[in-house]
């Protein structure tokens, strides 16, 4: 196994194609110039490729280990977490006045892909401290913030978030955990969570756990759901260590991957906690924190992939296999490599097509978060974070459903080789398939972007795509260089308006209409954005081209993606027209077939 930073990747998307110096006009981001970019990048690149890569089989063979309520992690995870506090990485994304750089969104999702395809176990796990950050810095009063905050951003002390229990995962309306004020300002929670990631560990001193619970008297459902800091420690207000609190993990599962990450059964016995936000408002404050999650996710799509596609490259240039279809490539050889067939060249085109362009789409969704924070124009920064709203579902459904199928691509490259565990190949694969469910299924994901973004305002927020998409269309239609792209792109973006006419006229009328098109729209609307950001990689590469070889691969890659990637927009829009009818015509009965099921 091997793993290299895709520096230049990360320059041409960060700097070329998308100007991100332009956020140093913003007085938080006037440090982020672009030689301390490339400073951290480096930083960052020597730390994961020598730190955190070489500790991940060994998470994945030894993983989390559980006694007597405690879990321990492999000593090379501690090496890991402390490269990156005792360098100040961990403080990059947080605000100065808790000891953080301020670094723009930008960055953070390039930081995301690299530490997840490095060690995507111990990424959850510092992922969700960030997310935590934000939350607590958007909704939790200001003595949770000083108290709590500074610890964070140092990396003493990591968060989990808590939602999941036995009998609901999305349906949290369902949830029994409560919670009831106690003379101390404070609140007593009872009751218990499942599936929570780094819900106990010894990388840190203390791991706080936000927790959503039910309050006296709340009213029924999602609406009477509130948000609670619930302490492993109970620190004292100079911010040592006070006593241990009621919560304890009772387990850790047993899973297919991501061994290394500890998901642990919570249980919560009178244990203190503190309100975040206002009563029965906890999913408004949660969801800051959620939508931060679902970039994150995103990107473990676009990391397992890169490093997969690293290794299936290197795969088939060495492994010698058959003869090209056209005569023998090397003669002098006893046979050719695998790169010479045609099968193995699709699936490295479609890896690399679809990787570039994700983390393109990734890195213009952190700039908009970036401009719906800090432009001084209110307008620029609405219309941005309406921009936000209709990518984040993308982003996390589509790069995480597309990082699976890549990694079990790379992982056919290798063949028998492959499905073994010595080349480290399946373990990218058992790791990866987490990502399409958790943080919400990317079922879920597809009925927030159909069913909530689509029709809301009359269809405002799909606005806030279109229209830059229809402007560039516009302006470039008889670019000599970029025509033979923006023909397919535009009739593609035109079947994407008739697909969301269709959806919001029929979804009035049958809600199921809806539930029946939204994965395929999601892929159909994910598509299509990945050729809006190809367009925009297309147009530096040819402005550039002659100058480095490195534009020429682009232009033969973007060539690739709208000739053989980007038809698949046809057939999700031809599936959408069928309707709801045809899958709803099963009766419950009837998909056991000759098969009968007791129900027990």
């Amino acid at each position: 196994m091997k793993y290299r930073v895709p520096k230049r990747e990360f320059e041409f998307v960060l700097r070329e194609v998308l100007e991100v110096e332009q956020l140093t006009q913003f007085p938080i981001f006037e440090e982020a110039t672009w030689e301390m970019v490339q400073m951290i990048i480096d930083q960052v690149a020597e730390i994961a490729e020598d730190i955190w890569f070489p500790g991940n089989q060994l998470g994945d063979q030894v993983g989390a280990k559980f006694k007597d309520g405690e879990v321990t992690l492999p000593p090379e995870f501690h090496d890991a977490i402390n490269a990156i506090r005792d360098t100040g990485l961990v403080t990059l994304f947080a605000h100065p006045e808790y000891g953080g750089m301020g670094f723009p969104t930008a960055f953070e999702v390039l930081g995301d892909e690299v530490m997840c395809a490095t060690n995507m176990a111990l990424a959850t796990m510092t992922g969700l401290t960030k997310g935590a950050y934000r939350c607590i810095h958007q909704y939790g009063s200001d003595e949770l913030k000083s108290l709590y905050l500074p610890k964070m951003v140092s990396g003493e002390w990591f968060s989990t978030m808590c939602l999941t229990e036995a009998h609901c995962g999305t349906d949290l309306g369902l949830l029994r955990t409560k919670a009831k004020p106690d003379d101390e300002g404070s609140y007593r929670l009872d009751g218990e969570k499942i599936f929570i990631t780094g819900g106990e560990h010894d990388l840190t001193e203390n791991i706080l756990h936000l927790t959503l619970a039910r309050l006296p008297g709340a009213p029924q459902g999602v609406k009477g759901i509130s948000l609670f800091l619930v302490p492993k420690f109970i620190p004292n207000a100079d911010g040592a260590l006070g006593e241990r609190n009621g919560i304890r993990a009772l387990s850790i599962e047993e899973k297919m991957g991501c061994k290394g990450s500890p998901t642990c059964v919570i249980a919560l016995e009178d244990a203190r906690g503190w309100l975040i936000g206002e009563e029965n408002r906890g999913l408004r404050a949660m969801f800051a924190m959620m939508n931060h999650e679902r970039l994150a996710v995103g990107m473990e799509g676009v990391g397992v992939a890169e490093i997969a596609y690293q290794n299936g490259l290197a795969y088939a240039l060495d492994r010698l296999q058959g003869r090209d279809l056209g005569g023998g490539r090397y003669p002098e050889q006893e046979a050719d490599p695998l790169i010479v067939h045609p099968d193995i060249r699709r699936m490295l085109l479609r890896a690399k097509s679809l990787i570039e362009g994700m983390r393109c789409l990734a890195v213009w969704t952190g700039i908009s978060i970036d401009h719906s924070l800090a432009d001084p124009d209110e307008a620029i920064r609405e219309e941005n974070g309406e921009l936000v709203e209709i990518l984040t579902p993308i982003v996390k459904a589509l790069c995480t459903d597309l990082g699976c199928e890549i990694t079990n691509d790379m992982l056919q490259i290798y063949g028998g080789h492959g499905y073994i565990r010595e080349h480290g190949m399946e373990q990218f694969v058992r790791d990866l398939r987490i990502a399409p469910i958790w943080e919400g299924t990317n079922g879920i994901q597809a009925l927030d972007l159909a069913g909530r973004k689509l029709p809301r305002d009359m269809g405002r927020l799909l606005r806030r795509f279109f229209h830059p998409a229809l402007e560039f269309v516009e302006q470039h239609r008889d670019d000599p260089d970029l025509k033979e792209f923006v023909e397919p792109f535009a009739k593609g973006l035109r079947g994407l308006q008739k697909t969301s006419m269709f959806l919001a006229q029929k979804g009035m009328g049958n809600p199921r209409e809806i539930g029946a098109g939204a994965t395929d729209y999601l892929r159909q609307f994910g598509l299509v954005a990945l050729g809006y950001m190809w367009l925009q990689m297309l147009k530096v590469a040819f402005a550039k081209r002659g100058s480095d070889e490195f534009y020429e691969y682009k232009l033969i890659t973007g060539r690739y993606f709208f000739e053989r990637v980007f038809p698949e927009t046809i057939a999700r829009a031809v599936a959408i027209a069928s309707g709801a009818k045809t899958m709803m015509a099963m009766p419950d009965a009837g998909f056991a077939g000759d098969h009968r099921f007791s129900g027990n």
